[in-house]
């Protein structure tokens, strides 16, 4: 997946992640169905995110952007902490 294919799933999920949103203010969702979906929302942004940084950084390194491979959402979720 190249940075122009990242961005645009990244774009989706965002209006995915409002569209969601949206339906939870008119109350067309269960706030335990918001949360799950978001949630897994989440999860796949964040995995996407990193794809591209990893990318970017391997890029900057003089490296091949195109080895950089997705990480378990596990590994990602927990990279700050």
């Amino acid at each position: 997946m190249d940075e122009k294919q990242i961005l645009e799933l990244i774009d989706e999920f965002v209006a995915e992640e409002h569209r969601l949103r949206e339906l939870a203010r008119r109350d067309a969702l269960t706030q335990e169905d918001e949360r799950a979906r978001l949630d897994r929302l989440e999860q796949a942004l964040d995995q996407c995110w990193d794809l591209l940084r990893q990318r970017r950084a391997r890029l900057s390194a003089g490296q091949d952007p195109g080895e950089a491979r997705p990480r378990p959402t596990g590994e990602v979720e927990d990279y700050l902490q």
